[in-house]
Order: structure tokens, then sequence, then C-alpha cells
């Protein structure tokens, strides 16, 4: 009994501290130079914008791309919020004589992400799968997912900070400024 509280209560933290995660952006709710004072008037009479509503394509690491040393937790704190249906593109080099393949891993919990534990995870994307437009993921489940490269038996995702988590939002009914 006491073991499935603790898993419950674990489940709950994780979950909760990534949907914090993905509302980190600090000019999400408000933006910046806004009047605090008259928050009413940014949800009634605007027009509706519906290109913030589409789903947006995400390069993952920006004009970085998807390599070994470059902070992808971080990135995606930086990043977020994401939405339901948000494509993830994941673009990377493929196998050469001057650089590591990569590749792109989902894993089922947070354990196996924590650890890297690669062998628990599903390869979503072979070292070939993300040169020229990319590997494209989309978002489409209300859930956690933590992605990794799984090269060289996790050696990426422990060593090179190829790993971060995402938790996908609902997309706000009325646009954001």
């Amino acid at each position: 009994m006491a073991t499935k509280f603790s898993h419950a209560l674990t489940t709950f933290v994780i979950v909760a501290s990534m949907f914090s995660m993905s509302m980190a952006n600090k000019d999400w709710f408000l933006g910046s130079g806004s009047n605090y004072s008259d928050w009413w008037s940014r949800f009634r009479n605007h027009h509706h914008n519906k290109t913030q509503q589409q789903p947006r394509n995400i390069i993952v690491g920006g004009s970085e791309g998807w390599h070994f040393g470059f902070n992808y937790t971080d990135w995606a704190f930086k990043n977020g919020p994401y939405y339901l249906n948000d494509t993830l593109v994941f673009k990377y080099d493929g196998p050469n004589a001057t650089s590591f393949p990569h590749s792109v891993y989902m894993f089922s919990n947070f354990w196996s992400f924590l650890n890297c534990d690669v062998k628990s995870a599903k390869m979503l994307a072979s070292p070939t799968e993300g040169a020229g437009e990319g590997f494209h993921f989309v978002l489409e489940k209300w859930q956690p997912y933590f992605f990794a490269c799984g090269e060289r038996n996790g050696f990426h995702c422990n060593n090179g900070q190829m790993k971060f988590a995402v938790m996908p939002m609902f997309r706000p009914f009325w646009p954001w400024p």
C-alpha cells in the first residue's frame, strides 16, 4: 500500500513539475510591458488570430540542431510552452567520417529517462532520419514525453546532455498578445 502511494505521489510530482516547466516562459501569461491593472481588457474585444492557434513546427535545439554537448533540458525549459499537436523537428547530420551518429529515442517513464536506460526506450528515428528536413514528431497526447539520443548505449544521453522532456498543454481558446 505504501509503495503504491509513493509511486502515485512521485508520478504526481513529476507531472506537476513538467507542467510548470512547460509554462515557464517568463512572458507567457502577461507579456512584456503589460498593464497589470487592466488585465480584463486583454480578454475582451480582441480579434481572433488564427496563426496563434495553429500548431507549430519547433526545431529541437533551434539553430544548434540535435548534437552532442548542447543542453537540451535548458533549451526545452526556455522555449516552452509546448502545445498539443505541435511538431518537434529533430535535425542532425547522418553518419559520416567526421561526426558521431545520432538518433531519437522516447522513454516510457521518468526513471528510465533519468538513467538513460536505452534498452527500455523506443527508437523513433535512426541515425539516417535526421538529415534534410529532419525527423518530425507530433505531440498528440496530453502526457509527458521523454526524448534522448540513444547512440553509444546511452552515452550521448548521459554525458552529452542530449535529453529533454516536454509536457504539452491544451492550446488556449483565446489569442495571447
